[in-house]
């Protein structure tokens, strides 16, 4: 029973996830197939399109893709820093002997891909995409392991997923470290009060919602406007999120069973609506199920399918239509490069610390799990499209010709990653099946 409790939110997470990642590979190629077409004039005035609001001396007027990528995908964002804050409380992540496996796996993933990128590139100007390769995507890794349905053990999927949050925490760190623009350190402590007010609601264990709702929106401006990219507000915000319930579950189920019984004795075969008793009690349950639902966990919950099925996708959509047979002069080097450090920097990287780590004995392998699949992993680290292309945006946001580079070797590097993780892992799979026992 209880291996059911703790496998069925990874088995949902998972799936979801999967799902998400082929929608995120189909809104790809519409973007480059739209990109590519006679009306590529119609994508590209459709993300340049300005909306916003102005109202006397203040004005929020934006590009529809800068509205995407600076306000979409903060909600994206705010929901990796619950993934974050649960993990690390009560998930894969929640002590030392968990995370550590997963823990120097995404950090040789991050590192070596990272120098490898400042070795191989020989252009001053494109080195502000060294944060390029070091990012993976969990949504488009999943879905490739779907593939495989039941070759592959839980265990390796979930060694994933919390190797792809410890990235994404790297990943967050490097955009508001390196990709911030330059600081104004008191619309920042302003942005920061709001913060502590939610982060002491927090330990009080008071949950409002709609607090949080403007205070969140209050902290992105003020991040916004104090040139930290604003992503990096939705992380923030999201860890101001209890995670504790107000009541027990062991309380909540007596209570359930008390008004259940207080129902049956007011109902009435005869009636065809609820009487004033009974309205009465149907309130009173709901409250009782509103103080049982940990805050963090209900909002994961309700904000899981808007990201992985509509944010993620118009993200891919709005970013990921390069012309091939756009004038503008596409930088070989930077394609070449970025490529190859998502595909061999993240492979070395990954399987390199995750085999020094077992042989030092700091990790282990998680159960069901050989060098075989790691290898495999290692190579689906290489798959960074999502937080890849969100980099390379803030890398290069003044030369349109290094984003389109940076995009097509993405592409290019996520590819052939996914192409040989899939590969390896179906053989290693396949010939572990076939085994004798």
């Amino acid at each position: 029973m209880i291996d059911k409790i703790l496998i069925t939110p990874s088995q949902k997470f998972i799936k979801i996830e999967s799902l998400s990642g082929v929608l995120l590979f189909s809104a790809t190629i519409i973007a480059l197939i739209w990109a590519n077409s006679p009306y590529s004039h119609i994508y590209n005035s459709l993300w340049q399109y300005k909306v916003g609001i102005k109202i006397h001396n203040f004005e929020l007027i934006k590009p529809l893709i800068l509205w995407i990528n600076d306000g979409l995908m903060v909600i994206f964002f705010f929901l990796i820093g619950l993934e974050l804050k649960r993990e690390l409380l009560i998930g894969e992540l929640d002590s030392p002997k968990k995370a550590a496996f997963p823990f120097i796996a995404a950090i040789g993933g991050m590192l070596f891909p990272v120098a490898l990128f400042i070795f191989l590139n020989k252009n001053p100007e494109t080195l502000n995409g060294w944060g390029i390769p070091m990012a993976a995507d969990i949504a488009f890794s999943l879905a490739i392991l779907k593939l495989l349905g039941n070759r592959v053990p839980l265990s390796l999927k979930v060694f994933l997923t919390a190797f792809a949050i410890i990235d994404d925490i790297g990943a967050v760190l490097v955009i508001a470290v390196f990709y911030s623009s330059s600081i104004n350190w008191i619309l920042l402590i302003y942005a920061l009060i709001p913060v502590l007010i939610l982060s002491f609601l927090s330990y009080r264990r008071i949950y409002a919602k709609h607090l949080i709702l403007v205070f969140g929106i209050i902290i992105w401006l003020l991040f916004l406007k104090a040139g930290i990219h604003p992503t990096v507000a939705g992380v923030l915000l999201a860890f101001t999120i209890p995670i504790r319930q107000k009541i027990d579950v062991k309380t909540y189920t007596n209570k359930l069973c008390s008004i259940s019984n207080e129902i049956k004795e007011t109902t009435n075969n005869k009636n065809f609506i609820l009487s004033k008793e009974q309205i009465e009690h149907i309130d009173n349950l709901e409250a009782w199920t509103n103080r049982v639902q940990s805050p963090l966990q209900h909002l994961e919950h309700r904000l899981h399918n808007w990201v992985a099925y509509f944010i993620i996708p118009v993200f891919a959509l709005s970013n990921a239509g390069v012309a091939f047979n756009t004038n503008i002069n596409l930088d070989y080097p930077l394609i070449t490069n970025v490529a190859i450090c998502l595909f061999i920097g993240n492979f070395i990287g990954v399987a390199l610390s995750s085999l020094l780590g077992v042989k030092l004995r700091i990790t282990e392998l998680p159960k069901g799990v050989d060098y075989k699949l790691v290898l495999g992993i290692a190579s689906l680290a290489g798959v960074g499209f999502t937080m890849s292309i969100f980099i390379a945006n803030l890398a290069f946001v003044e030369n349109p010709a290094f984003i389109d580079s940076a995009k097509i070797g993405i592409l290019i590097g996520s590819f052939i990653s996914g192409l040989i993780g899939y590969t390896i892992l179906r053989l290693s799979s396949k010939k572990k099946i076939m085994a004798p026992r």
